[in-house]
């Protein structure tokens, strides 16, 4: 046979990854997705980050002693609650700073009067969870919808799971709305007068924004966060644990994540910093502190924060577990707070294992090629693993 009449040789055809949920569950397992999670990021604006760190402490600094030797300082927990609005909209742009400041106000404070509301109901607490997981999935709607940008939805969930303490009269909801309120009020305040101070972004230094995801990816997103928060805040109770809306708040941070590699670097993260911060906060609450500690702590805990957690997720939870049960322990002060730390470790490894999990099983075909290639990529250049 001729060259001529020889048939010509078929063009290439581009190699489809295996793209299953057991594929990637392999590739989330691999080495390198955990030296993914080890290796260190620079922070988009390492002056913003501090900012917005300084702007929720010194509102912090100045409203938890005033709440503190008021005629209600059984408040200085909800009021420590509000100051966290601070830290929303450090990359909006100027006209939008104000606005994003003010909608998680808005949220912060339907969080504490919707939660507790519901408590003064008498619902029991399978009724609170149920609830506290649609507030996870509606809360992440609205971060994304409004583009809220970091913290996100978390810092909203852990003001609803703060809430969901006894609650003895209607008055005590009226109290706990209006610190939250009047400390956001005043983080806005602060904000507003150290605008100036805050970077803009450059055509030739942009922050990083999110895309936007269409309306159907968001609803779909949401539900399974607040699926998931469900089973993890309704698996922590059934062990026994004391503080369930913790496991909620663990799924909710690692199902946020917008790809299922960040979901996996986001699980392992959290739990690896939550064990350190765990540690650190019980050496804390062994000296059993006094109020004014606890709020020096806070204040300074909330700088550092901001300033390490863009580099890497996991030394952002070094320190946000101590303040999480600081803050807690605030709003609740006959709570057992050396106690609280190792109930940490144990809803954290109960809701990052249900969230991840439930990240892989309810992945799209999308997602999975995502990740297939991601990894081949990552593969392919083993010495920046």
């Amino acid at each position: 046979m001729s060259a001529e009449s020889r048939p010509s040789a078929r063009p290439a055809v581009a190699r489809v990854p295996a793209a299953g949920r057991a594929d990637a569950a392999r590739h989330l397992l691999r080495s390198h997705q955990i030296r993914e999670s080890l290796a260190l990021a620079r922070q988009a604006s390492p002056r913003n980050a501090l900012l917005a760190g300084v702007q929720a402490a010194l509102t912090m600094a100045v409203a938890l002693p005033l709440a503190y030797v008021s005629a209600w300082p059984h408040m200085v927990g909800f009021a420590s609650l509000g100051a966290l609005v601070a830290l929303f909209g450090r990359f909006a742009p100027p006209a939008r700073r104000g606005r994003v400041v003010a909608l998680c106000a808005l949220c912060q404070c339907l969080a504490v009067l919707i939660m507790s509301t519901v408590v003064w109901l008498g619902a029991p607490l399978p009724v609170q969870l149920a609830l506290l997981a649609l507030l996870c999935g509606l809360f992440f709607l609205a971060t994304v919808s409004w583009q809220f940008g970091p913290p996100g939805a978390l810092i909203f969930a852990f003001a609803a799971g703060a809430s969901m303490g006894p609650v003895d009269a209607g008055w005590q909801i009226v109290e706990r709305t209006a610190a939250t309120a009047l400390v956001a009020g005043l983080a806005w305040l602060v904000c507003a007068s150290t605008e100036i101070v805050r970077r803009q972004a450059t055509p030739e230094a942009p922050f990083p924004v999110e895309p936007a995801r269409p309306l159907d990816h968001r609803l779909i997103a949401a539900t399974r966060i607040a699926i998931g928060s469900a089973i993890a805040a309704f698996a922590a109770d059934a062990m026994g644990a004391a503080h369930p809306a913790w496991a909620a708040m663990g799924t909710l941070a690692v199902m946020q994540g917008s790809h299922l590699h960040i979901s996996m670097n986001r699980a392992l993260q959290r739990m690896g910093g939550t064990l350190i911060g765990a540690a650190l906060v019980w050496l804390i609450m062994l000296q059993a502190p006094s109020v004014w500690t606890v709020i020096a702590l806070l204040v300074v805990l909330q700088i550092v924060t901001e300033m390490v957690i863009g580099t890497n997720y996991a030394f952002g939870q070094i320190t946000v577990t101590p303040m999480a049960l600081l803050m807690s322990y605030l709003a609740s002060p006959s709570a057992d707070g050396a106690g609280m730390a190792s109930e940490r470790v144990l809803d954290t490894l109960i809701g990052i294992s249900i969230g991840i999990v439930l990240a892989v099983l309810c992945s799209t075909l999308d997602d999975r090629v995502h990740l297939a290639h991601h990894h081949a990529a990552r593969a392919r250049r083993p010495e920046e693993g």
